[in-house]
């Protein structure tokens, strides 16, 4: 159990600061909440264990007075401060990323139950609230940060990305799924080149909509209190305000419309574009405009944000009271929140569970159907597992896996323990890799690549039940390097136009979940030499000109639309 002396609390900006409350005696102040993060004594920046905030401005090189450092028990010395200091005062806006980034981590390592190392190999990630003028944000793993800009809105007000809760969240994001999946970097599939964005856009989303603050103001958007005509009863709602159709519009639409149209250069218009994509599986499947990854991120990012929005207003029925066609405003905030956060978990979890390289959405489903599953057995409440599967599969995304549940199958049961020792399986890549050498044929590894064990990762999570559920998460990587001509023993296709004697480099691999005992629970793996996938693979690549150095450079192939690289603001999108 958490201490209170284990965790602080300090205020942030909910959304952004466009959105206000409504109504109360808070009307018309911009919409903040307190967080919870690790308790630890901060030097100034605020700078901790992980996150090193640097307050430094390189379009003015100018450096802003450092946030204060804070002991493990210091308050929150912007608890109760107005509206005109959080905006313009530029150690508040510290305190906004670093509370918002710690919370990030904090609640990946909640939902994968281990501590987590950012991709670059540092502990320390840097954040710039102020790094430069623009409307950019950006991670950037080669100097191991995240870079927030700033810029003149129509007003002649200053817009601030480090002010904005669902910007710093996609950004933190995209550093995580760094770490934890080096390889969804690389060059692969239209929808591995599109899960980094689908994938930090539905966790900023549902962190954004976790907050029970949020979820208030999205239905006091949906249906302001004022207007009720449930005489003078302000503690119920008209149900009708709650159904898919109005918090589609008024919830995730109207949210901050004066920052969120200043914003558009930052956001996009990926996240409104997401929301209003109704079901049909031609996105998927058959349209050339979703061959294009940022695009075809916002399927996944409509996939999950509508089950989010379809379990949310299901639920209204369980909530009727005093009158027909009225519900409790309170009880469906409190839904509203609880859904966003044990989605937002699930989806975290499944990372776990992917495959270690070119994922694609069904191995996306696949996975958070068995993860949330061996987490969760009883998924009576909302059914979550259930409406994932469908809302998926009404955007043309089907399991991965061939099984009737569409989750992964067990591994092989007629595999070799011989010689191997549990304590080491649980941390040493060695050990792990000596099992795969001789489990190679019951594996299907192929024997002419060169293999490597990435990762071994214990975890330990407190399961439905209220036991642990431990289990070692491991990554196997394969890799071989011939020439096009080559192709064909292994009976792939060469990419048409594509010259016999260029080199291609053919990746795979697998993800492998232990038990507690050191048994093989499942082995999530995309061979090297599958054919069907590395033919499909290799043709779009060559169709998308990345068989060049250019394109193998993280930094460069990997851009969000938050990322148009260069301090002021100039760059292409990858």
């Amino acid at each position: 159990m958490t201490k209170e002396t284990d965790v602080r609390t300090l205020r942030i900006i909910a959304q952004d600061p466009s959105v206000k409350h409504l109504s109360g005696e808070n009307a018309g102040r911009i919409l903040t909440a307190h967080v919870q993060i690790p308790a630890e004594d901060l030097r100034p920046g605020p700078w901790g264990y992980r996150v090193q905030v640097i307050d430094f401005d390189a379009s003015s090189q100018t450096a802003f007075k450092s946030y204060r450092s804070l002991s493990a028990t210091a308050g929150d010395r912007y608890r109760n401060s107005s509206d005109s200091l959080i905006l313009k005062d530029p150690r508040f806006h510290c305190q906004n990323v670093y509370a918002l980034v710690m919370h990030t981590l904090a609640r990946f390592e909640r939902a994968l139950g281990r501590r987590l190392r950012w991709g670059f190999g540092s502990h320390h990630l840097i954040v710039l609230p102020h790094a430069f003028r623009g409307a950019n944000a950006y991670y950037s793993p080669r100097d191991h940060a995240l870079l927030f800009g700033y810029f003149t809105g129509a007003t002649g007000e200053q817009i601030y990305t480090c002010l904005s809760h669902d910007v710093i969240v996609h950004e933190t994001t995209h550093a995580l799924l760094h770490g934890l999946r080096e390889r969804f970097n690389y060059p692969s599939s239209p929808d591995q080149a599109a899960f980094h964005e689908g994938f930090a856009d539905v966790v900023a989303l549902l962190s954004v909509f976790s907050l029970p603050a949020v979820a208030a103001a999205i239905l006091n958007h949906a249906s302001p209190i004022s207007n009720q005509d449930a005489e003078n009863d302000t503690g119920l709602i008209q149900e009708r305000a709650v159904s898919v159709k109005a918090l589609r519009s008024s919830g995730l639409l109207g949210l901050a419309s004066e920052l969120g149209g200043e914003l558009a250069a930052v956001r996009g218009n990926a996240l409104r574009r997401s929301v209003e994509l109704r079901p049909s599986p031609t996105y998927y499947t058959d349209s050339p405009e979703f061959r294009q990854p940022h695009r075809r991120g916002e399927i996944f990012v409509a996939a999950v944000m509508n089950t989010f929005l379809e379990i949310w207003a299901g639920r209204i029925e369980t909530l009727r009271e005093v009158r027909s066609g009225f519900v409790s405003r309170e009880h469906v905030i409190e839904e509203g929140a609880e859904i966003a956060e044990i989605l937002l978990t699930a989806i975290i979890r499944a990372i776990d569970y992917t495959p270690q390289t070119h994922i694609q959405f069904g191995d996306f489903l696949s996975a958070v159907l068995t993860s949330d599953r061996e987490a969760r057995p009883r998924d009576e409440k909302y059914q979550l597992r259930e409406h994932l599967h469908r809302t998926f599969v009404s955007y043309g995304i089907h399991p991965a896996s061939k099984s009737e549940n569409g989750e992964w199958e067990p591994a092989p049961s007629e595999l070799s323990y011989r010689n191997v020792h549990l304590d080491s399986m649980r941390s040493a890549p060695d050990e792990v890799f000596r099992f795969i050498w001789q489990n190679a044929g019951a594996l299907n590894v192929n024997g002419e690549a060169y293999s490597r064990v990435l990762s071994v990762r214990p975890t330990r999570r407190i399961s439905q039940d209220g036991f642990a559920l431990e289990e070692t998460v491991a990554e196997h990587h394969q890799t071989i390097i011939l020439k096009a001509r080559e192709l064909k023993r292994l009976g792939i296709e060469k990419p048409t136009g594509m010259p016999s004697n260029f080199e291609v480099r053919l990746r795979g691999g697998a993800t492998l979940i232990f038990d507690e005992f050191g048994r093989l629970k499942y082995h999530i793996h995309n061979d090297v030499g599958d054919a069907t996938r590395q033919s499909r693979r290799l043709q779009d690549l060559w169709n998308l000109g990345m068989f060049n150095s250019q394109a193998r450079d993280f930094s460069r192939m990997h851009r969000s639309r938050f990322s148009m690289f260069g301090q002021d603001g100039r760059g292409e999108e990858w």
